[in-house]
């Protein structure tokens, strides 16, 4: 079921419904995701605008708002923030909201709010979209919606994409709440639990939407209803939304536990696998995404590691080691896919160019890394919950986001949540120049091009900024900068503790900073530097010259890029210089197919073809359609895990706080075994009976999820092998997980009731304090890379041939088979060349 089939009617539909229903129609019956008619919000806007509250003085205002609160709060939400006999109608109120944010901005913060900022809050508050250019103010255009859903008194969380944003923004933001009556918490990272209640407690919250999504997965391992930290959920407003939403949402959260260590050695596999020899031990798919061994190299590591044939089921983990330590060797680069830094690796996230806190790689792939560059491996860790963004966020009745770069995202944040994107002009129009990308055959050409490129803009004073694909690019374009004696800022992961003093001097005239896509979102970049003291010197000279050395996966990353300059209507200009020699092209296999279409040689100077440039912009926009279907392909497998998550919750939650008796619960050991339940009140006490079975249950119900999860993950790294039979992965996948799952509670029963019956065979009196009723003596919180391993790509789909490390096991002879279809398409490919 998609989210907006969940969403409730808003109250601002109530207002524009009149004027949208032939248009609803219309895009209903177009498929088109994307609003760029903004006349319905005209009318609203004036209204808003014509409460001028400015002769009000401050305790009125504060009356006002107090009077908005209390009726909001008198009727209960029934998914229109008001009902038939309310003072007013429900789109009065939403008026009355908007203007009273509007005025509080003007005394608060000195910022008299644009009709974009207007325009871009009621798109929100209708529970869509809004797509507001880079600089025009999306943080005061939140407050609005923001406030407005936060007079229920049922809470609001502003979820930013990183800690610093969260924090900035709710200290910012903070005073227009609280002028207006409203409380403000900021849930941050890191934070204790009961600061983290009290956060969430408040009227509106902003956290980043991953620590919000990891504290949701703590309270659901809590043994004490005192311990959880969040309320019922209400509405969420997305910061960043096209990121957040689609390029996060494919990376799972994860809360473990300790767990055991693996029984092989990961650093005698990362030697064997160092020697070995693409095309010989080992080869890759057509788009570099899965590695898998040859029969020869099969053939050697069984020689070294002596465990007879891989493929036997006895070898199975071992297997997947192998496949991990071919997999971190061949397909993941330091300095591109993760940094080494203070002795652990740091994974670079490939939207943002930062190194992402607490992520990791699924344990085996994260150990073959450590093991590949010799770092001590640390405790692997036993899943004990698991939950995507796209699922987080349908816990939310109402929804919305801001963003700038919505639009290329549009579909799939229709197809995934239901949500449409508005587009909302800047206030000022935006004069930047977007200058044709400029071609070169090979890398060493573009190179020369861009170092010449940016001495000659320095050389005029004109600050550039150079965005790079990876921190490796980056330190090498930096060097040839020092070489060619122009000096330069480069920001990348390894000094991120430097962004915003890099940044601030980034406008400065004559600047050059060399950046992976840190520069991306959440910066900007003043002309004249931070003061803004050389502003008109800059505007002179062009503004800011931006310079993409990639082309990226997605094209929102490139316009996110671009967006650095320009801001407000300020002048400035982008360009990309691109090889055909660069990683997006190679990675797919473009570079010998533009060559030989176009009938190109190796050259020095650009390519002049504009057909060139359309195959590049086809060949990009594939590939995102690629990407599309992988986080669709990976929705379909996490949908019913997900569903069963929430049952599991559901009788957590029965059990974590009962409305009665815990031995009035069906399933409970006083319903199956009441002789034991009444030895045991008569031994402890009705109540401490009661508490006893309430503490085993939880315990139980942990583990035996737990379990699932680790099956579930077996499972699916093999499933695919299935269509080498004919039956369809998904559908045997949702088969054989349901199976399983049903199995669960009556293992917990019956697991409980031996626990029960131990404990009785005891002669020491009851300590809950004891190990056997606590949860996991430590756990942590990360994120899971879960497309690594191309799990969410269908077998022999004519693109890719992921080889799952565990399928030994699973289906032994179809995975050597598999790989003899593999090696024969591959001979086949080369005899057409």
């Amino acid at each position: 079921m998609q989210h907006q089939e969940k969403v409730k009617t808003l109250a601002f539909k109530k207002v524009v419904q009149p004027f949208t229903k032939t248009r609803a129609l219309f895009d209903k019956a177009t498929g088109n995701p994307v609003e760029t008619n903004l006349d319905i919000y005209g009318g609203v806007v004036s209204a808003v605008k014509s409460r001028d509250y400015r002769g009000l003085p401050d305790g009125e205002l504060k009356t006002r708002s107090e009077a908005l609160i209390a009726e909001a709060r008198s009727v209960p939400d029934v998914g229109e923030h008001g009902a038939a006999n309310a003072p007013f109608p429900p789109h009065d109120r939403l008026i009355g909201a908007f203007a009273l944010v509007r005025e509080a901005s003007r005394r608060v913060l000195r910022l008299d709010p644009f009709d974009a900022q207007l325009i871009a809050g009621l798109a929100m508050a209708s529970g869509k979209i809004a797509e507001l250019p880079t600089g025009e103010g999306k943080t005061l255009a939140a407050v609005f919606p923001a406030y407005f859903y936060a007079l229920s008194g049922m809470g609001v969380h502003v979820l930013t994409f990183n800690d610093y944003l969260a924090r900035r923004d709710a200290a910012w933001m903070g005073p227009i709440y609280e002028f207006l009556g409203l409380t403000v918490g900021c849930a941050r990272e890191g934070a204790q639990a009961e600061d983290k209640r009290r956060a969430y407690a408040c009227d509106v919250t902003y956290a980043t939407a991953r620590e919000a999504g990891f504290d949701l997965l703590r309270d659901g391992i809590a043994l004490l209803a005192g311990d959880l930290v969040h309320r019922p959920f209400h509405m969420a407003l997305v910061d960043e939304a096209d990121s957040i939403l689609i390029d996060e949402a494919r990376v799972p959260m994860v809360i473990a536990g300790v767990g055991e260590r693996a029984t092989w050695d990961a650093g005698r596999l990362a030697e064997l696998i160092k020697v070995s020899t693409w095309g010989r031990d080992h080869e890759t798919d057509a788009e570099h995404r899965n590695v898998f061994l040859t029969d020869e190299g099969a053939a050697r590591l069984e020689a070294a590691l002596g465990c007879g044939s891989l493929y036997d089921a006895k070898n199975q983990r071992l297997l997947e080691a192998v496949h991990c330590a071919l997999h971190a060797e061949a397909l993941l680069t330091r300095d591109v896919d993760y940094i080494v830094r203070d002795s652990q690796i740091e994974i670079v996230d490939e939207f943002t160019g930062r190194v992402v806190d607490n992520r990791h790689w699924p344990d085996g792939l994260q150990a073959a890394v450590e093991a590949k560059e010799g770092l001590a491996r640390k405790s692997e860790g036993r899943i004990l919950g698991s939950i995507t963004l796209q699922h987080f966020f349908r816990q939310y009745p109402y929804l919305c986001g801001m963003t700038a770069t919505a639009r290329p995202a549009a579909r799939e944040l229709k197809e995934f949540y239901g949500l449409s994107t508005v587009i909302v002009p800047p206030n000022r129009p935006s004069v930047r120049v977007d200058e044709p990308d400029r071609i070169y055959t090979h890398r060493e050409a573009k190179r020369t091009a861009i170092v010449a490129e940016i001495a000659r803009v320095h050389s005029g004073g004109r600050p550039v900024l150079v965005g790079t694909a990876s921190v490796r690019e980056s330190e090498k374009l930096a060097a040839d900068m020092g070489a060619a004696g122009v000096p330069c800022e480069v920001l990348n992961a390894k000094n991120d503790d430097l962004e915003a003093k890099i940044i601030a001097g980034a406008g400065n005239p004559g600047g050059v900073t060399i950046s992976t896509n840190m520069a991306g979102r959440g910066t900007d970049i003043k002309l004249g530097g931070e003061d803004e003291r050389e502003r008109d010197r800059v505007v002179a000279l062009g503004g800011l010259y931006v310079i993409g050395t990639n082309r990226h996966e997605s094209l929102r990353i490139d316009h996110q890029l671009r967006g650095r300059s320009g801001r407000q209507g300020d002048p400035g200009s982008t360009r990309f210089f691109i090889s055909l020699e660069d990683d997006i092209f190679g990675r797919y296999g473009l570079t010998g197919r533009l060559f030989k279409r176009h009938r190109l040689s190796r050259r020095s100077e650009a390519v002049e073809n504009g057909l060139v440039s359309r195959d590049i912009g086809h060949a990009q926009r594939v590939i995102e359609g690629q990407n599309f279907d992988i986080r669709r392909s990976l929705w379909k497998y996490s949908e019913l895990v997900e569903m069963q998550r929430r049952i599991i919750q559901d009788w957590r939650r029965g059990v974590l706080a009962p409305a009665t008796g815990i031995e009035t619960r069906p399933g409970s050991v006083a319903e199956k075994a009441p002789a034991l339940f009444t030895a045991a009140a008569a031994r402890f006490g009705k109540r401490e009976a009661g508490e006893l079975e309430r503490r085993l249950t939880l315990v139980q119900i942990d583990d035996a999820w737990s379990d699932h999860l680790a099956w579930v993950q077996d499972t699916r790294e093999s499933i695919h092998l299935l269509s080498l039979g004919g039956k369809t992965p998904l559908g045997e996948f949702q088969r054989s997980a349901t199976a399983e799952f049903l199995k669960i509670r009556p293992r917990v029963e019956e697991a409980v009731i031996a626990a029960f019956e131990t404990r009785l065979g005891k002669d020491d009196s009851l300590d809950f304090d004891a190990d056997e009723y606590k949860g996991p003596s430590s756990t942590w919180t990360y994120l899971v890379n879960e497309d690594q391993f191309g799990w969410g790509i269908e077998m022999l789909s004519g693109k890719n041939i992921g080889l799952a490390a565990g399928a030994a096991l699973f289906a032994g002879p179809l995975y050597v088979f598999a790989l003899l279809i593999n090696k024969l398409s591959k001979k086949k490919a080369r005899g057409a060349d």
